[in-house]
């Protein structure tokens, strides 16, 4: 089991200004985890308990919408943390997540977080900054469903894709969300997804390699993006 404070994924997060001791003491408190591609870290309404810290992978945050659809919140990836809000306002979780690859993640019991919380003014001031980097991103994605078309939030979720998670060896997008898990994230039906998708692949923008994307012509993309 690694050590947190030998551990680099905690640069990238509220954990970074925890003290060499608090480290310490929070390598002996949390429990590490293999989650598998598709497998949950938690439902939708669970208690959590804690926090989690992504230290590999891509997972997927969810929620449930009354029509049984399921409507895709964020991407959050490797050096991120998750349920630090239920945590604080000790309430279940509003979201689900779920793995999109196979990921390695560090649980954290909410006695010690709400104990750095208190303790160290700097991991309450970051944790509060995410809170609100998260809601600043939920504004900006009410906008965009308010005022751009559908074919506009696909161009711009490829891009996102891309610039966040890069591609593989194919060059095709290393995150590949299934057609339904995309139309859900731009807030489409599935056919009408698809129907963009096979547009995008006619006019050169995109090719589709089986249920893969690869983006083409990043320039035209970035235009319809806007």
């Amino acid at each position: 089991m690694s050590k947190c404070e030998q551990c680099i994924v905690r640069q990238f997060s509220s954990l970074k200004v925890l003290t060499k001791d608090e480290l310490i003491k929070m390598s002996d408190c949390k429990t590490s985890y293999t989650i598998k591609k598709g497998e949950s870290i938690f439902d939708e309404g669970d208690i959590t308990n804690g926090i989690y810290c992504i230290k590999e992978g891509v997972c997927k945050l969810s929620k449930l919408s009354s029509n049984g659809k399921d409507q895709i919140v964020k991407l959050v990836k490797s050096g991120e943390l998750l349920g630090q809000r239920s945590v604080i306002s000790d309430e279940p979780t509003n979201l689900s997540a779920v793995a999109l690859e196979d990921m390695e993640v560090c649980f954290i019991p909410k006695t010690e977080v709400l104990q750095f919380f208190t303790d160290n003014n700097n991991f309450s001031m970051n944790v509060m900054k995410n809170i609100c980097g998260d809601l600043k991103e939920a504004d900006d994605h009410i906008v965009d469903m308010a005022q751009k078309s559908v074919k506009e939030r696909l161009a711009v979720t490829l891009i996102y894709l891309e610039k966040t998670f890069g591609t593989d060896n194919d060059g095709s997008l290393h995150i590949q969300l299934s057609r339904e898990e995309l139309a859900g994230m731009i807030g489409t039906a599935t056919e009408s997804c698809i129907r963009i998708l096979s547009e995008f692949n006619k006019n050169g923008v995109i090719e589709l390699l089986g249920k893969r994307i690869k983006i083409v012509d990043k320039i035209k993309l970035s235009r319809l993006a806007e």
